[in-house]
């Protein structure tokens, strides 16, 4: 790999460490010659899908973020021997502890971003100029007119059918997709672009002041659904929520959709992991059937 990195960025690799925190790719810090740092996501070569889309949703979201609001800005992307690899602007990160005004400006920042990309290109539809993935599944990405629409037939649907492909089927599955479409068929929503994978773990406050995202699922689509997601396993404080809200307030009734929005992350994960997220899933499903 080293001999590749130093074709691509014009600079020999004069250290290299491993990073912890990822489950698909291996990461990498890289010191250069030249004195920069980058880092480096590796996997087999079979994997430079997932890494190209990695990098197309990263370009996409770098069009419409403004500071304080980086991200890791891609440098290069190839196969070299039997690994693919993707090599990404290094960012520091900020020492662990809470920040609630950085936050907060995370918040706002993301709110930012998700305006000036409705007003950007407005009248779009939803979906993506290509598909991609969320994890490792693959995430169809097919332009669609209507919000209610897109939802059921590219999230919910090839999940279930995946779920149902590996032997684990979710009870009432048909129910629940009339129950979406009549959900979410008053809701109104302006296309933005949403980052669309937004755990904790896919934000960070940067040791400079400013704040991050990376590791994107992005399409066109409802705005609630990137706020859904980073309630669904925590870790992002009420100062983050505050921030949005107070720049680009939701709607009021945007709980009522909560959990069908996160519903498709959690039977993803049930297809990914299995074990308690099939349960968690079809206790969502339970409920939103009654």
């Amino acid at each position: 790999m080293h001999d590749w990195v130093a074709r691509q960025l014009g600079s020999e690799v004069v250290a290299r460490r491993p990073l912890g925190g990822g489950c698909i790719h291996s990461a990498w810090c890289l010191e250069l010659a030249d004195g920069r740092r980058v880092f480096a996501k590796t996997n087999n070569a079979s994997a430079l899908p997932l890494l190209a889309a990695e990098a197309e949703g990263l370009a996409a979201l770098a069009r419409w973020a403004t500071p304080p609001l980086r991200l890791p800005e891609p440098l290069a992307l190839g196969a070299t021997g039997d690994a693919a690899v993707l090599l990404l602007s290094w960012l520091e990160l900020a020492a662990a502890g809470h920040r609630g005004e950085a936050w907060a400006s995370l918040g706002a920042a993301l709110a930012d971003l998700h305006r000036a990309s409705a007003a950007g290109e407005p009248g779009r539809g939803y979906g993506f100029g290509s598909d991609n993935f969320i994890g490792s599944s693959p995430q169809p990405n097919g332009w669609m007119e209507r919000w209610e629409r897109f939802f059921v037939e590219r999230r919910l649907t090839p999940q279930l059918a995946r779920a149902a492909q590996r032997g684990c089927p979710f009870v009432r599955s048909a129910a629940l997709l009339h129950r979406a479409a009549e959900l979410l068929a008053d809701h109104s929503c302006s296309p933005v672009l949403v980052h669309g994978d937004l755990w904790s773990g896919n934000a960070a406050l940067l040791a400079d002041g400013d704040v991050a995202v990376f590791d994107p699922a992005v399409y066109w689509g409802d705005r609630e659904v990137d706020l859904a997601m980073a309630r669904l396993f925590g870790g992002f404080p009420e100062a983050f929520f505050a921030g949005y809200q107070n720049r680009w307030p939701l709607p009021a009734d945007w709980p009522q959709r909560l959990e069908l929005y996160n519903l498709y992350h959690l039977i993803n994960h049930a297809n990914l992991f299995g074990g308690g997220y099939q349960r968690q899933a079809q206790a969502v499903i339970d409920r939103l059937l009654r």
